[in-house]
């Protein structure tokens, strides 16, 4: 099957892979743009996974001030070379992503970066409200456990569902970045502030 320009454009603009890899893929899928856009999807995680273990130097610490200026953020993302960390990709990444943060406000980075202690107050928390709330006994540990896992979602950045689009988690967002830009990129920490909180 003959493969068009147009095809090869509407894939790249879509996900952002090069023109090559965009006409191997519709050779492949012999024209399919959906059965095109999962495999370039997958083929671009597997990429992202296999970047995940290099050493990220360079980067980008994004400055953010809400309208009105009662929320800030201080936001430091990480790439492998000055070369990304100066491109309109890797800028706008990292934007979205302090404008995140100022509207989500998460915790935590990511829940390994959660103290223990809070962690299992919270966890006996939820076993109080769980066992107050009359179910069985055998079902309790599940409750508590869906009970953390969303506790999870809302405090840590890299579980919340992106304000932008709640179907991609911020995680995702960032591997999806990885693919696309060709580098390993890493969230390393943020600050948020809100006037009048302590």
């Amino acid at each position: 099957m003959e493969i068009s320009t147009a095809q090869i454009k509407e894939l790249r603009e879509a996900t952002g892979a090069g023109v090559l890899e965009c006409r191997k893929v519709l050779a492949e899928t012999n024209g399919d743009m959906q059965k095109a856009m999962y495999l370039l999807k997958e083929r671009g995680l597997a990429k992202a996974a296999k970047k995940a273990e290099r050493t990220t130097k360079d980067g980008r610490v994004e400055v953010y001030s809400h309208p009105g200026n009662r929320v800030g953020v201080l936001l430091e993302v990480n790439c492998e070379s000055d070369f990304v960390a100066r491109t309109d990709d890797f800028k706008a990444l990292v934007h979205e992503l302090a404008l995140h943060i100022a509207f989500s406000n998460p915790q935590y980075l990511r829940p390994e970066d959660i103290p223990a202690d809070v962690l299992e107050a919270q966890r006996a928390a939820f076993k109080v409200e769980a066992e107050a709330s009359g179910k069985p006994a055998n079902v309790l540990d599940r409750i508590v456990e869906g009970k953390l896992d969303k506790y999870l979602d809302d405090v840590c950045l890299l579980r919340q569902p992106f304000v932008k689009d709640d179907k991609v988690k911020v995680g995702d967002l960032v591997t999806s970045a990885i693919a696309k830009i060709g580098e390993n990129v890493v969230v390393r920490r943020f600050v948020r502030y809100e006037l009048g909180e302590g």
